[in-house]
């Protein structure tokens, strides 16, 4: 199962890289959230794949039962999450924005521009 999402894990990282090297901000913002995704998933496997009890401690026991679901992968990735989705919103109305005012996304273009 962790060989199948390392070969996901990689290819969201190829197709991520690639978009980001296009002309187009929309490409861009679809490679960074490519990017944002595949982050997402090497976190989730670097959390090792388990079904597993939650992490508590039952009062009658000094240790837990193994094995046990590992809660910080699943924090990271959430926060990560929000965090992207913040990025996300704001690089889409910022590029709508530059599009209503120059009326191009290519970046070849944008850099011409005095405006």
């Amino acid at each position: 199962m962790e060989i199948i999402i390392a070969i996901i894990v990689g290819s969201l990282y190829a197709a991520g890289l690639y978009m980001i090297r296009r002309r187009s901000l929309v490409k861009l913002i679809i490679g960074l959230a490519l990017l944002g995704h595949a982050s997402n998933m090497l976190l989730f496997t670097m959390g090792d794949l388990v079904r597993g009890n939650p992490p508590f401690i039952p009062e009658s026991l000094e240790l837990p039962e193994l094995p046990l679901a590992d809660p910080l992968p699943q924090a990271l990735i959430l926060t990560a999450i929000v965090i992207g989705f913040g990025a996300q919103a704001f690089a889409i109305v910022l590029v709508k924005r530059v599009y209503q005012r120059i009326g191009t996304d290519d970046i070849d273009q944008l850099t011409a521009t005095d405006r």
